[in-house]
Order: structure tokens, then sequence, then C-alpha cells
């Protein structure tokens, strides 16, 4: 069967192996072919990395010089062509290159090459902007941290300490940063990010985006004027900008700006950047940042903002060993706008986006559709018949959110009557009305679903709204529990991270003076958890100047305080800790680290695949740097294992179980543990998988440790239920309601493609001409330590292995609940790794997909498609 295609063209892919899609598809009828062109169009080739197998931090330059002059007399001998960008020798070994398909799968087969990887478009740093009438204080994230009382108790303010912040800049007029940034670089220009602006540096690394300066807020901005104090309100700052005002940047000037932090000598480095579903500690910019850590520098990084895309969703410089990973938790206080009831209670709400605002001290009876409850899910909808005409006259009506648009429910309302509307939530936390335009005339107000569900509760009796002026301090409807959008760990090696979670849910600190909002603005994401990580290491870097780089994530991580589970209605689980895999070992508490007299190594346990060892053994130990023994009762405390799929993740209730120095460590059965002043005890440590829980599921928990003196400790631990090579790599894709079987053979030219395991009604056959060469695409559905590619004859025996490629990440998204139009590409160009021509004749593609700590050894850890024959018929 041949798939046509009509409408507009796919953007082409120079890559061998390159991230690509589409979100314009067109959506088909059910049970046709989908209609979306694949007509190639030229583009500018890729740029890749090239690492070579030698680490900078080891060898001398001399060696790391000699082994790149030898890598370019070799590919010049082979024939290889590639243009070289730049060449790294500090953190990173190798180089940055442009070069044709064929070219980079030759490089990838030289010797020396660890391994060749495309330099990934970051996009611009992932913030969720919260509602405009929400106005918390910083004070209330820095009480949530102790770094309140670390400053007005403790005298720790981080002076002397100099951060680095890669990210959009620092707007160097601002007054809380006046005179504190001792070190800059701007790496690309305003310009940079849009169309296709090269870089083109500036001599300041100014802020026009706002991302930048409102990091560096939060990790130490001080401006008396506005009592505004950031976590470290003493510290100098690097600014290092990577971002323009708009669009994104790229790997390879990340890792441009980490060189530059080191060799500027920042004690901590922040990156609230990251890069979803780069799941692998080795890939260029967590190895760098890795290198960075072993090189004596504090690195924080964002855990990631891909909740929604499920498990395994982290990525990036987040991923690097003793990389300090930071989960996001919602702040404990807003504040917003306010109406009274006639009750006499206050009711906070946000204002929909566009309609006139509420005029102070205007009073409204409250009603509701008839039969309307909590539980109706098409409130206000027209497919449940609307409202009545005219009656909602001159009143204000209460309607539940879903079903239908917010913009359907407001026009019914208005079009009976009603003076105002009063959205409330169907799940926890505030919904911001959006979608709404000028055609609606009337305030519209969003509540909380708890108010929703009080006030519904009092229209039988009669009540009535009084809009106030100003605002009022209220508790988050979602305080102190991790945020909806914070990525999901494990890794894709199954190492635990996240490590840590802090304040990012609503955090107001300094934006440009330039871009308005009087030089302060409120935002959300693990942009904003991070810099408060990393103001919390400055602080304790100052206390004990001594403390190792390496060292400073089991400080912080061990006396971290758990974050409970919050489910989606908004039901708190107070004595149930949420997923260790989206929080690691819970809200930072700097007051606790300074405390703290004993460390834990490791600082926390990854268990690895059930299906390998079904139970864990580890030992811990303790060490008391304290002149005063320290006795401590050691707990088992579970945490919730996730099962459903990678994709869904859902709740689970079954733990695993404990025991410590061979006594039962669960149910509330304590061990007692003594550290003698000085001196070291081992935890022995016994894990075994939670038997009701899911096959491929996540489990994890705490061992807890209270101590006599007040010191508290967790050590969090995660694993994996199953044989994780079960985990399927390649999977399927979807435009629109079409599911295509991949992966597939691609004719650009014919402008077809063939699905997995299709039979062609006719020859396959290509020119090689520039536009008509075979490609494979292939849909991941998870990370893949390796894939080959190679080309066969027709008998199905190996031609040539025309490229090795490393540590994948996985695509974005889930053939089952989304489009999931995003691949690789595999290019093959008809020519072979020593650079000679394969004749005309018949051949096929093949990959052979090597699954995350899978073994080469083990047929079923590794994947294989296979293309259809197809015809090299060059005229």
């Amino acid at each position: 069967m041949k798939k046509t295609f009509q409408t507009a063209s796919l953007l082409s892919l120079a890559l061998v192996l390159g991230a690509c899609g589409s979100n314009n598809a067109s959506t088909p009828t059910a049970g046709t072919n989908p209609v979306k062109s694949t007509q190639m169009r030229a583009s500018v080739p890729a740029k890749w990395f090239v690492e070579l197998s030698g680490d900078p931090t080891a060898l001398s330059s001399q060696s790391v010089t000699g082994q790149q002059a030898a890598f370019r007399a070799q590919a010049a001998q082979l024939g290889i062509r590639y243009q070289e960008l730049r060449s790294y020798q500090t953190l990173f070994n190798g180089f940055v290159v442009k070069a044709d398909p064929a070219d980079i799968n030759r490089l990838s087969r030289m010797k020396d090459v660890l391994g060749v990887y495309p330099v990934q478009t970051i996009p611009a740093p992932v913030i969720e902007r919260s509602p405009e009438d929400i106005l918390p204080d910083m004070f209330s994230a820095i009480n949530m941290t102790g770094a309140s009382v670390a400053q007005n108790e403790l005298g720790l303010t981080g002076k002397g300490i100099k951060v680095g912040v890669i990210d959009t800049g620092i707007d160097l007029e601002h007054p809380a940063f006046a005179g504190r940034v001792v070190a800059q670089y701007d790496f690309v220009g305003n310009d940079f990010g849009t169309g296709d602006a090269e870089p083109a540096p500036d001599p300041i690394a100014d802020d026009c985006g706002g991302h930048g300066s409102h990091v560096a807020g939060i990790v130490g901005g001080n401006d008396p004027a506005k009592g505004f104090k950031g976590v470290a309100p003493d510290v100098s700052f690097g600014a290092y900008r990577v971002f323009g005002c708009e669009g994104g940047t790229t790997e390879d000037i990340m890792i441009d700006a980490m060189e530059r932090a080191y060799l500027d000598g920042m004690d901590v480095v922040n990156l609230s950047i990251g890069s979803a579903f780069e799941n692998w500690e080795a890939t260029p910019d967590a190895k760098v940042a890795s290198r960075m850590v072993k090189k004596g520098m504090i690195i924080v990084a964002s855990a990631g903002n891909s909740g929604a895309s499920g498990q395994y969703s982290m990525g990036g410089v987040t991923m690097g060993d003793n990389v300090i990973s930071v989960a996001s938790v919602s702040n404990s206080e807003i504040e917003v706008s306010n109406f009274t009831l006639s009750d006499g209670s206050s009711i906070g709400y946000v204002s929909g986006d566009g309609p006139p605002a509420a005029t102070p001290g205007l009073t409204l009876p409250i009603t509701k559709k008839p039969g309307s409850t909590p539980t109706t899910t098409n409130d206000g909808c027209t497919a449940s018949g609307g409202f009545a005409a005219g009656s909602l006259t001159g009143k204000a009506v209460l309607i539940q959110r879903g079903s239908c648009t917010f913009l359907e429910k407001v026009t019914n309302a208005q079009n009976a009557g009603a003076s105002a509307v009063i959205l409330y939530n169907n799940v926890a936390g505030y919904q911001v009305p959006g979608g709404l335009n000028s055609s609606v005339t009337i305030p519209v107000v969003a509540v909380s679903r708890a108010d929703g569900i009080k006030i519904d509760g009092l229209i039988s009796g009669g009540v009535s709204m009084t809009f106030k002026a100003g605002k009022i301090s209220i508790p988050s409807p979602t305080a102190n529990t991790l945020d909806t959008f914070t990525s999901y760990g494990l890794s894709a090696e199954l190492e635990l991270k996240p490590d840590i979670a802090a304040p990012g849910g609503n955090i107001r600190s300094a934006y440009p003076l330039e871009l308005g909002n009087g030089g302060y603005a409120t935002l959300s994401g693990t942009s904003m958890a991070s810099p408060h990580v990393a103001g919390a290491a400055a602080l304790m870097l100052q206390a004990f100047p001594n403390t190792k780089a390496k060292d400073m994530r089991g400080l912080l991580m061990n006396s971290a305080t758990l974050r409970y589970y919050r489910n989606a209605s908004g039901t708190l689980f107070p004595t149930l800790p949420d997923y260790v895999q989206r929080q690691g070992a819970g809200m930072v508490d700097i007051v606790a680290s300074y405390n703290s007299t004993v460390r834990a190594t490791p600082n926390k346990l990854s268990l690895g695949e059930s299906a390998t060892f079904a139970t864990r053994s580890k030992v811990v130990v303790l060490k008391n740097t304290w002149t005063r023994t320290e006795t401590f009762k050691a707990y088992h405390v579970p945490a919730l294992t996730i099962g459903g799929t990678t994709f869904v993740p859902s709740p689970n209730t079954s733990y695993a179980t404990m025991t410590i120095n061979g006594q039962s460590a669960d149910a509330g059965a304590r061990v007692d543990v003594t550290v003698p002043a000085g001196g070291e005890t081992e935890l022995n440590v016994v894990i075994t998988p939670p038997a009701g829980a899911p096959d491929k599921s996540q489990y994890g928990g705490y061992i807890r440790l209270e101590g006599d003196s007040g010191q508290n400790m967790v050590i969090p631990y995660g694993g994996f239920k199953g044989d994780y090579q079960s985990i399927q790599v390649l999977g399927d894709t979807r435009w629109g309601s079409y599911t295509a079987n991949f992966p597939a053979l691609n004719d650009a030219k014919g402008e077809y493609w063939y699905e997995e395991n299709e039979v062609p009604s006719g020859v396959i056959d290509y020119t090689m001409a520039e536009d008509d060469r075979p490609q494979v695409w292939a849909h991941f559905a998870h990370q893949a330590r390796r894939v080959t590619f190679e080309v066969l004859d027709a008998n199905g025996m190996l031609v040539d292995t025309l490229g090795v490629y490393n540590y994948l990440r996985r695509n974005a998204t889930n053939v089952v609940t989304a489009d999931a139009d995003d691949y690789f590409t595999f290019n093959w160009d008809g020519k072979l790794t020593d650079g000679k021509t394969a004749p005309n004749g018949n051949y096929k593609l093949r990959l052979r997909v090597l699954k995350a700590l899978g073994d080469e050894s083990v047929a079923s850890d590794t994947e294989v498609y296979t293309s259809q024959t197809f015809t090299v018929a060059r005229p």
C-alpha cells in the first residue's frame, strides 16, 4: 500500500539522526491514509558533537591536543569531509562539526571516536506564567526553605560566594543586582533564536528575555527599597547569556558558557535549562556538568517541566553525576484579588484574561444552573442546554470548569443576562480562564475548587457576593506539594533523579525594568525551584567553606523534608509521601542542613531492576563529624509507587519492604542506630521490591533517621519492578486519527512511505540523487542505549555498518494519547563507510536498537527493524 501526501511540506533534515516531525499535520478521516507531504527540501546541515575517548580532566593538555590532531589526520586520510566549528579541550574532548549525513555516519565509525551526538536545540526556558492577580511574596518561599532563618538568625547571606547564572542574562540596571555582577559574557546577542539569526554577542550580558533576572533574583537578589531578598542576598554573580530576547539556544553554546563559568572561577552555577527526554548522564551537556563538579564547582539544575509527558521525562544538564537536580513545589501563600460572601467570608480569585475587571463594591446575588452539582461535568455548556433566557439577569452565576471552553460557558451565561461569572476549578489550584475575547463584556473570575464547592453549598439558602479592592494573602490550594508540571525520573540508566525539591510554583522575583511589571514578575517552573537550591548551596558554602562540590548534594538532600501526595482533585494525603521519582529527598531545609553533623554515604540508593536482583542489599555509612555521640531511630518510610504506563503514570500503594541491620524497619518498626563521636556506623540495608506492584512500575521510599538530639535525616531509594528491557523502544506513531506502523521506509521524491512489514505493490527504487535517497523513520517510545544503522544485501547479509549512535532520547509523545509525530530520521546516500560507492542493486536498511542497560549478548535486549528490499538504480 502506498501513502500519498498532498499538503504543506515537512521540513527536511539533513541529519543522519535528527529529531524531526511537524505539528501542522492535517487530520485525516478515520480509516484513511494520512494526508501529509513528505516532499523534502534541502536545509542547512545540522551541527554535531564528535566526542573523543579521552577525558580532558584526566589527561594533560598535550595529550588532548595530540589526540585531536590524530583525529583530524585520520579523517583527512579517509576522505571524510566536515567543517570544524569549534574544538573543546577543557571539560569536553572533541568538536562541533557540520557535515553531510554520510560523513557523519563515517565519523561515528572512526577509531577513538566515543560518540557523535546531534547538537540539540534547546527551547527558551519553559515557565508557567502565573496569573497577574497572583502576587506571592518571595518571603513565603524563603520561609519554606528556612532561608529567612539562615539570613536573620544564622547570619548567612552568601557573602564571598560567586554564583554563575547561565540563562537569558541579568538586568544589570536592576537595583536587586546593583554592583554585584562580577563576571559576564554574552554568547548570542539580542536577535539570536529568531529566524536564521547567528550569534552576535553584545558587550554586556544584559537581559531582554526576563527569565535570567528572575532566576538570579531568587538566588540572591537584594532590593531594600522594595523589601525584596533572595535566598543568598550577598552573593556575587556571573551572568552568562545563552538566549536572545526570544527563542531558544543550542547545546554547544550552553557548553561554551559552562566552560566560561568554570574558567571564571564560579563557586556555584545554576542552570534553569533543560532538554526533555535527554535522560542520560553521558550526553555532552550532562557530562560537562559532571566534570565541573569533579573540578570543584557546585552545579544545580532544574529537573524540567515535562510532568505531563510521564516517566523518564527529565533531561539535559540535570542528569549529570553529582549535579543537584531540583524538582518544583508550590508556594505556600499567594496574594489574590477577592470578594466577600454575605456570610462574611472572603474568597480569593483570579481574573479572566480579556473581560473587564470587576468594580469594587459591586454586590450581586449568586445563582447556578438548576441541577448543577460539583460532580456535573458539562456545567454551562451548550450541549447541556446552557441557561434559560433571562434566568441570570442581574446575578453572578457559579459554573464549574470542564467539557467545553471557558468562552462557551461565559457566552451562554452572558446571553442569559448574567452580570458576572464565577468559574471554579475541577481540580486543585487556580485556573486562569483563557480563550475569552472582546465579546465578553461582564467580569469573569476564577476561584479554587474548594471555594467553588463552598459557594455551591450556600446557594440554596441564598448568598450574595461583593467585589473588594486590593489583595488578600491566602494559603495556596496546592501549598507545599509537588507542582503538576515537575518532571518524572528515573534516569534512562535507572539512577534516582531528581535529587531534591524547592519552591517553584508562583514565585515573585526580579524582572527586567525595561519589560515593565515594575521590575518584578510572578513565574512558575522548575526554573524557579533550581535557584532556591543554588542559593542554599551558597549559604552552606559560606558556612562550611571546605565542603567539597560532590558532597554538597548529600548535605542538602539528607536533611530535606518529605512532600506528601495531593491527587488531581486536590485531596492531600498527609502521611503518604509523593513519588521519590518526582521529589527526590524532599524539600530543601537550609537550617536542618546547617545543623547536620552526620553525613550519609551514599546519599541516595539507586536499586536498578528487580528482574536482575529481586532483593537489593546496600551499605550506607553514617559519619559523625561532631564531638558527641548521635543516636537515631531508623524507620522505613515507603513512598507512592508509579504504576500505569510510561506516558500515563498512576499512583499505586504497593510498597517495598526493608530490613536495617537484620531487623525489620517496616510498619513503624524501629531500628536503633548509634554513631560515635567522630566515628562511623554502617547501615546494612536490604530492600525487597513490592510484590503487588504492577510490572514495569517504579517504586521507592526512604530510610528515615530520627535523632535523639533533634537531628533528622532521610536517605531516598528508588527502583524498577520487573524486566527493564521489556519496555519497547521502537514504537508506532500517529497523525490525527491514523496510526502508522513504525519504523517506516520513506521515499521523499516519490512522496510515499512504507510501514513496517508492509508488502509493496511494486519495485521501490532510488536514483540516489540528493532528493531521491532512502530514509528510515523511527519513533522511540523509550530511551535507547545504542542504535546501529546498517545496509544489507537483498538476502539480509550485512554489507556495511553505516553509523553507530549512542544515548538517544525517547520521543516526546505517546501514540495512545496524542499525535506522536516526533521521530528520528536515518539517511543513506549510497556510500559505504570507507567512502566507496555501493554498486547498483538490491538492498535493505536495518536498525539494531540496544535497549537501556541492555546486554548485547542477550538477543531480547536488542530490537531490530529491517526495511523492505529496494533497488539502487543510478542512471
